[in-house]
């Protein structure tokens, strides 16, 4: 299964899907292409309907479906990925969002950290293939950090990932690749590239601009963290603006607001919940927007970026390759990088409550926020033991297991899918077969 994330005129796919299909061919692999940016697939709604109305089965109908199901019944997935701010393309990330449907909402221990259970017996091995136009040793090593995550996640028996280069024959490159995935040869695990702050600031923080990246808008976690740090720095004299990345999306009148509201803000602060070790297909879909518009309006001052990102397993530090993508991002596009949150437990602990209205549980992630704000306004970064407090556990992480293990069946109950929970709508017999 071959899973295409280019765009179109893009001279390195159509080279490097033409040699992949001819040497797949040689091996005698049957595969299947599908170039995603021609399928008809919704952005996944964060819902988790999939975990607990319709388990292993997305609520939107479309091509997610046959995808997440050809997944499954495949020896290797392929990804082919123009790498995007060292992460996935967002057409390619759109679809691999999807793919939560494939894997249990139960959480299990993997490698002494949290992941969630196996859905089904058997999982492909995959080969993530990434390009770019002009060699970036950061962006290289944040693509590969993130295609060892996914294969932890997706539970694939053999990683081998790659960025092509072009003094080196394609052909070469995947005979390398292809013979390593046919031995279950794992690539090995690369480490992110260290952060790089932007130095203090030297001007005033007078405006600061609200990005949030979650489909639940004002009802999220994400909102909710980015709202009262917005509060913080209104209480020190910041005008603030906020907007809703899925919002603009399909509205251009909004789309173009945010884009002029960010010529001329002074900071500007992405909330986002993570979605498969990374950030939301649309929100890489308004970054890469932003980027361009920046390519061709460059700021005429001095402008910060900084992150937050929640996503639901204990250990907070799932979100540091979201958090590297989001770095790559503001240095591609003129900011400087003020800093990033990172917080575990966010959407079973916060689940979108304003956290002023939250109990004391909540006091020491107020406090970080409060924090946070100080640092923004006087030294334009956000301070390291800032980040260090936001990354604890709310709750002992075995507490938080056990808890959201019953959430789900409580859930779940309420939608009469209590008995399906772990059902393996796309398995087959030939799948069984194999596994």
């Amino acid at each position: 299964m071959i899973l295409d994330g280019s765009w179109p005129n893009d001279p390195h796919a159509a080279h490097v899907h033409t040699a992949l299909r001819q040497q797949l061919g040689l091996r005698g692999w049957n595969t299947e292409h599908l170039l995603l940016r021609e399928q008809n697939i919704s952005n996944c709604a964060g819902d988790f309907f999939c975990w607990v109305k319709t388990p292993g089965i997305c609520i939107a109908n479309d091509a997610n479906r046959m995808i997440a199901a050809a997944i499954v019944r495949s020896d290797l997935m392929i990804y082919l990925n123009p790498i995007t701010f060292g992460g996935y393309s967002s057409v390619l990330k759109r679809m691999i969002d999807h793919q939560i449907q494939n894997i249990s909402p139960y959480f299990t221990n993997v490698g002494g950290e949290t992941h969630h259970k196996k859905r089904y017996k058997y999982y492909p091995s995959m080969l993530v293939i990434g390009w770019q136009d002009q060699p970036d040793a950061r962006s290289e090593a944040i693509f590969g950090h993130l295609a060892h995550r996914n294969a932890l996640n997706m539970h694939a028996p053999a990683l081998v990932y790659g960025t092509l280069k072009p003094k080196i024959p394609i052909t070469a490159q995947l005979e390398t690749w292809l013979t390593m995935v046919s031995h279950g040869i794992s690539s090995p695990a690369p480490n992110l590239p260290s952060p790089q702050i932007a130095p203090a600031a030297t001007q005033p923080l007078r405006h600061a601009t609200l990005l949030v990246g979650s489909p639940r808008g004002s009802a999220s976690t994400s909102a909710s963290l980015g709202e009262y740090l917005m509060e913080q720095l209104v209480a020190r004299g910041v005008a603030v603006q906020q907007f809703s990345l899925y919002r603009a999306l399909s509205n251009p009148e909004q789309m173009q607001e945010l884009l002029s509201t960010l010529d001329h803000t002074d900071l500007a602060v992405l909330s986002f919940p993570l979605y498969i070790d990374s950030l939301p297909g649309p929100v890489v879909a308004v970054l890469e927007k932003i980027a361009a518009h920046r390519r061709e309006h460059a700021p005429s001052t001095p402008q910060r970026f900084a992150a937050i990102a929640n996503c639901g397993f204990p250990e907070a530090h799932h979100n540091q390759n979201a958090l590297a993508v989001c770095e790559s991002f503001a240095h591609e596009s003129g900011f400087g990088w003020a800093g990033a949150l990172a917080l575990g437990e966010g959407a079973g602990m916060i689940n979108g409550q304003p956290l002023k209205q939250l109990g004391m549980h909540i006091a020491p992630i107020r406090r970080v926020l409060s924090m946070v704000a100080i640092g923004l306004v006087e030294q334009g970064v956000i301070p390291a033991e800032a980040s260090d407090l936001m990354a604890q556990p709310i709750i002992p992480p075995w507490l938080y297991t056990m808890v959201g293990g019953l959430n789900w069946e409580r859930v779940a109950l309420e939608y009469g899918a209590t008995h399906a929970i772990g059902q393996q709508p796309y398995t087959s017999s030939e799948c069984e077969e194999r596994a």
